[in-house]
């Protein structure tokens, strides 16, 4: 019966089941729909874009579109900083970019607050 079923998208386990609509991992707990599994197989890779609509990919350099406050630091991330080498991620909320910024180590950032250096 598993053998026809997908195996979990959070850890891999071929153990999935069926639970009414959803699929069921035992092992974490997960819970999904099947119709969410084939379309993500139907978009294919996700496409990140920056605040003026430039593709992001892995290791570009961006700077910073809008001061942004960070919390437990007295001072914020100025407009114009430059941040190197970023990386494309599934973060926290809809921060999808993991990157290190000088002056104030390693954070994610939203997509929606940089601009690509192109």
């Amino acid at each position: 019966m598993s053998d026809s079923l997908p195996s979990c998208p959070e850890c891999g386990s071929a153990y999935t089941y069926e639970m009414g609509a959803l699929l069921v991992c035992p092992e974490c707990a997960h819970e999904w729909s099947p119709a969410e599994d084939a379309a993500e197989e139907v978009d294919g890779p996700r496409v990140i874009k920056d605040s003026v609509g430039n593709e992001l990919h892995d290791g570009d350099t961006v700077t910073i579109a809008k001061d942004l406050k960070v919390k437990g630091f007295p001072t914020s991330i100025k407009v114009g900083t430059k941040v190197r080498n970023i990386r494309l991620v599934d973060g926290v909320g809809d921060h999808d970019i993991d990157c290190k910024v000088d002056g104030f180590g390693p954070m994610q950032l939203k997509s929606s607050v940089v601009k690509k250096v192109l």
